[in-house]
């Protein structure tokens, strides 16, 4: 399942993302970086034409880039979405869940144990942006 997940050394992206305010002041960008506190719903009229959305997690214990992924992907966007920055390999499970499929993180990440950390759970109890369905939805219906 490692080899499922992208990870920037592996196949980094061709153009460099630019900031949002950036982003927003040009019409050939495909790549963009929204930094923590940024309002991903900005880039909604714009998800056809973007090839990468780069999300910050500038610690650890930041979730807000979470809620940037999620907010993206329920609305539709289907290129890479790359977490970067204090990600460590237990949140990589989660970061999956609400959309991401690229990680850039600060510190290397040792495979076996990111390996155990995505077959650690083979139920999920809530809905999220990926395509698990939860638990108690196989229980009822």
């Amino acid at each position: 399942m490692v080899d499922a997940i992208r990870f920037r050394d592996d196949e980094a992206h061709d153009e460099p993302a630019v900031t949002l305010d950036s982003f927003l002041g040009q019409s050939n960008a495909t790549a963009v970086r929204i930094e923590a506190g940024e309002d991903a719903r900005v880039l909604l009229p714009h998800l056809d034409r973007l090839a990468l959305v780069e999300v910050s997690f500038p610690k650890f214990r930041d979730g807000r880039g979470y809620s940037s992924g999620r907010i993206l992907r329920e609305a539709g966007y289907t290129g890479e979405l790359r977490a970067q920055g204090d990600v460590l390999v237990d949140q990589i499970p989660l970061m999956r869940r609400c959309g991401f499929d690229s990680f850039a993180p600060e510190a290397p990440v040792d495979a076996a144990v990111l390996e155990a950390s995505l077959a650690r759970y083979s139920v999920h109890y809530q809905a999220a942006a990926d395509s698990h369905i939860p638990v108690w939805k196989r229980r009822n219906g």
